[in-house]
């Protein structure tokens, strides 16, 4: 059975040009070779074209001559020029047809139509969704404002923001962390509960701001006062002092059930998923804290941006002096929660290093890891009252625990010498460990006690110049504090209260050198 031939095209999507390609192919889908010269064709054929004609011609005229029985076939209809010429047996006319939609081919191929495009189904994007940065001037459409007036309204506007994007991302996180982590099985109710804490009931707390704060706007979408309102809602964040000094158990109890494969693989799946804008679970909890040291920021710019006749010049003041102190005792809450935490994290290989100094500490000043001349990693926690060093392990069920290494010293007892970058290494413990094969000493600081015989002294090395110095400025501070604070026990049987004002450091740590930075240079 013959097979009639045609010159339709098939088309094929290239996924790496995102464009359509047409290739001329026969009926059993094999591309065919183009020929550099498609013209030639139709004048090599054009004399063999008028033998064959005249030769059907005449065939035709035979045939119509004689009646005939036999069924018509209709005619198919095609978009090539073979598709109108009648199938018969012979040889030659096959030729033709293939001549001619070869050369009809050819000649689409010189001239291509544009290709169509083809419509791809939109992929999910891997980027996070980002925040609309609108600001207050985009949202009126004409004010007679000053300059200082906008500056004011656009802080406002951003305050106001904030409470909105901060009520969405708590509600976001209820809805696709806690809630589908317990019903799944993946974490039980209790631990849910330590990991979130009191999150929950700080949804309505905001709710609450924003609805004041939008019930300000007038008919232009200017707020006037916002003093008062700020005064009369800031003590509700003493709901903050529950919710930070549960974060440091949170942290550990979440980082130690990141372990677990059904819980490392459901965060993970939420972190790659738009909604997260890559954030993980922590970066959301940690939201409230961040938000809640960001108040008196605003306030000040707010301030600034208020002329000295305005209504809210003194209740503004009144609102800073007032959110000052509900940060500075958050601050304590969480420094004396952080310091309890860490001290019931301490296994001691003799009685005698459980100093009555670690367990009277309120606080902790910072702790991080360091080296020791060996090269080996400690993890090392400057107390209120004493400086502890120790190896990072852990217990039973996974959680992490702090074998004391050494014995601890006195923070009144320490005498402090800082090493200085390039010194040679050529004596003493530092060759070798310090030294990396190099006979320079970097980052590197000297701890001693001044009456403890069991107490060696203690070469350490930071990860870096910033590192080291902040080490450095926060053993300065704990030894002046803490010789002070012992001066003073012997004169006066009743001790004072350490300074407020440090109490800030206690949640700090050398991971977060930022923090570290803004609260030194105060």
């Amino acid at each position: 059975m013959d097979v009639e031939e045609t010159g339709e095209t098939r088309t094929f999507w290239s996924a790496a040009q995102g464009e359509t390609q047409s290739i001329p192919c026969d009926h059993a889908g094999k591309k065919r070779k183009q020929d550099p010269a498609p013209e030639t064709v139709i004048r090599i054929m054009e004399d063999e074209e008028e033998d064959e004609e005249a030769e059907m011609m005449s065939d035709h005229m035979r045939n119509s001559e004689e009646p005939s029985n036999k069924r018509v076939k209709p005619v198919v209809k095609s978009n090539s020029l073979t598709g109108v010429l009648t199938p018969v047996k012979t040889p030659a006319l096959k030729r033709i047809g293939q001549s001619i939609s070869r050369s009809i081919s050819f000649r689409t191929e010189a001239r291509p139509l544009p290709p169509a495009p083809l419509r791809q189904r939109p992929k999910a994007s891997s980027f996070p969704r980002r925040r609309n940065s609108q600001c207050w001037s985009d949202t009126v459409e004409s004010h007679d404002l000053t300059a200082k007036e906008i500056k004011r309204q656009e802080v406002i506007y951003e305050l106001t923001q904030g409470e909105k994007q901060l009520i969405e991302d708590l509600s976001l996180v209820k809805k696709v962390y806690y809630e589908p982590m317990l019903k799944l099985d993946i974490l039980t109710e209790s631990e849910l509960g330590q990991i979130f804490g009191t999150l929950d009931s700080l949804i309505p707390l905001h709710e609450d701001l924003l609805f004041r704060l939008e019930r300000l706007r007038g008919l232009e979408k200017t707020v006037g006062e916002v003093g008062p309102t700020l005064i009369d809602w800031f003590p509700c964040l003493e709901a903050y002092v529950t919710y930070c000094c549960n974060q440091v158990c949170a942290k550990a109890l979440l980082d130690q059930k990141k372990n677990e494969k059904k819980v490392e693989h459901f965060l993970r799946l939420c972190q790659e998923s738009s909604f997260s804008r890559k954030l993980d679970l922590w970066n959301f909890l940690d939201l409230p804290r961040s938000r809640l040291v960001k108040y008196p920021l605003l306030l000040k710019e707010i301030q600034k941006c208020t002329p000295p006749e305005h209504p809210d010049e003194d209740t503004l003041s009144d609102a800073l002096d007032l959110i000052h102190s509900i940060v500075a005792e958050v601050n304590k809450k969480t420094g004396e929660a952080e310091c309890q935490f860490f001290r019931r994290g301490l296994t001691y290989l003799e009685e005698s290093q459980r100093l009555p100094e670690i367990q009277q500490s309120r606080f902790l000043y910072c702790h991080g890891e360091l080296k020791n001349t060996k090269g080996q990693r400690l993890h090392v926690f400057l107390f209120e009252l004493a400086l502890v060093l120790t190896r990072p392990g852990e217990d039973r069920e996974g959680g992490q625990l702090f074998h004391v290494y050494r014995q601890p010293l006195p923070n009144d007892l320490i005498n402090l010498e800082e090493i200085p970058d390039g010194e040679a290494g050529g004596g003493g413990t530092f060759r070798g460990a310090f030294t990396g094969g190099n006979d320079k000493v970097k980052n590197c600081f000297r701890v001693s006690s001044r009456g403890r015989s069991k107490a060696h002294p203690y070469s350490l090395q930071a990860n870096d110049s910033f590192s080291k110095q902040q080490w450095i400025t926060c053993l300065r501070q704990a030894i002046v504090r803490s010789r002070d604070r012992s001066a003073h026990t012997i004169q006066s049987p009743l001790s004072p209260l350490p300074d407020p004002a440090l109490y800030h450091i206690a949640d700090l740590s050398l991971s977060s050198d930022t923090e570290m930075a803004d609260h030194t240079s105060r």
